[in-house]
């Protein structure tokens, strides 16, 4: 027998199931109504999950519909646009990247030049665990479809983000990263010297509140646009060339689950384990500071670690391998003040006590549910019961009290941001389905 759901957590789930309904297009969930319109890498990782629990058919083709915009090399884009809307509705729009012009790039679709945490095989394993028996044979069907795809998407990060062949890959714009505003971002971006021109004059998102920075991130991207996005412009001139924990991190999960996925399909996970016993060395060889008992992010430009504290130094959670001693001291950091132990309404996204953490600041200390998730899936593969305890009580309590919002106010648990979240409601509803999902063979 499975847990049922109790009648408060069936009003949840309605009402999460009802956003998804709501920001679906029909060949893509967005992250929210009006405001990001078009198809984001990691949004879409994360709505798959929600989906995998309540419609099934949507998620397959939420995974189809992204990997419409993959690159010839492999290269997954962080943004597929929705090219029935207005060319200039949303900024950076096509006409930024100007990717139509590139020989790897997709004829079909727009879409921009960077990519995001790959989440899809992690995803996709996720979608496969969600099925009943007697959706088994039709979701290796679909696993057999995707499985090429996202070789080739790992392939790409090994081939063209490894910069220093040490298993790791870098990525070359803080919008990589997911956690686009981070201050774990502002020493690098700090070391850029803009052109006399400005590059964004009349243009702002209409989303990201990344203030002064925001001409940097526009001119990082025409650098990458001149030199063709290519890989060894990024790997030795590019300005902006970090190793990230949270990217690093999953990148390792699901190379795992692409292993997994290899033996669903019969097919040899052997690469797929020798690349993460790679990745997972580089991470504790590279990222973890002894010093702060935290990974951190590592400027490839200067070779040193970036000095501040981000959630995405837990991210390491995700290595089912991780050192015990490690494992311990990430989980006392996140339970201390200067994250959890502090905010009524955690995990903040930076350290509490960094002088550059704003409460109200994006991913400069908000608390995300994304975030929150991956810690929580994290945390309950290495039987850290009180911390994927804290994570799934503190997540569920945000959003029964503020709604499926983009982002959440760490002390009061305000919402904030943009309302009726895609991911914030799919989440919801892979939490609350975890404990009672059947699992395909």
């Amino acid at each position: 027998m499975t847990a049922r759901l109790t009648g408060d957590e069936t009003a949840l789930w309605d009402a999460a199931a009802r956003v998804l309904d709501a920001n679906w297009t029909g060949t893509a969930t967005v992250p929210s109504p009006g405001l990001y319109p078009h198809q984001w890498s990691w949004d879409s990782a994360f709505v798959t999950m929600g989906l995998a629990r309540h419609r099934r058919d949507r998620a397959e083709r939420e995974l189809i519909s992204l990997f419409r915009g993959q690159w010839a090399d492999g290269l997954v884009p962080h943004i597929v646009f929705n090219t029935t809307l207005a060319r200039h509705g949303y900024f950076p729009g096509p006409d930024l990247w100007r990717t139509d012009r590139h020989p790897a790039a997709p004829h079909a679709v727009h879409t921009s030049g960077l990519t995001q945490p790959p989440l899809q095989a992690l995803a996709a394993l996720r979608l496969h665990e969600c099925a009943s028996p007697s959706e088994a044979e039709r979701s290796r069907n679909f696993l057999a479809r995707l499985y090429p795809k996202l070789v080739a998407q790992h392939r790409y990060l090994a081939q063209c983000r490894d910069m220093d062949s040490s298993g790791l890959v870098a990525i070359c714009h803080p919008w990589e990263s997911g956690l686009d505003n981070s201050p774990a971002w502002d020493r690098p971006l700090g070391a850029l010297e803009l052109p006399p021109a400005v590059y964004a004059p009349q243009h702002r998102s209409n989303s990201l509140p990344t203030g002064e920075d925001y001409d940097r991130y526009v001119w990082l991207v025409t650098l990458l646009r001149e030199a063709d996005y290519r890989a060894d412009y990024m790997r030795d001139a590019h300005p902006f060339a970090v190793e990230d924990p949270l990217v690093n991190a999953t990148y390792l999960a699901s190379t795992h689950a692409l292993a997994e996925l290899a033996e669903i399909l019969g097919r040899d996970p052997v690469p797929h384990r020798e690349r993460a016993q790679l990745i997972h060395k580089a991470l504790l060889d590279r990222l973890w500071d002894y010093e702060t008992g935290c990974f951190r992010a590592r400027d490839l430009r200067d070779d040193r670690l970036l000095p501040v504290l981000s959630v995405a130094g837990f991210a390491p959670f995700l290595d089912p391998e991780l050192p015990a001693p490690i494992l311990h001291s990430l989980a006392d950091l996140l339970l201390s003040a200067r994250f959890a132990g502090a905010a009524g309404y955690p995990v903040p996204s930076c350290d509490i006590q960094a002088t550059a953490f704003d409460r109200a600041g994006y991913w400069r200390g908000p608390t995300w549910i994304n975030t929150n998730w991956l810690l929580w899936h994290g945390a309950r593969g290495h039987g850290l019961s009180v911390v994927a305890d804290l994570l799934y009580g503190s997540t569920l309590r945000l959003v029964r009290q503020s709604g499926f919002r983009e982002y959440f106010d760490p002390f009061d648990g305000t919402g904030r941001g943009s309302h009726d979240y895609s991911w914030t409601a799919a989440l919801v509803l892979d939490l609350l389905g975890a404990r009672r999902a059947p699992r395909a063979a």
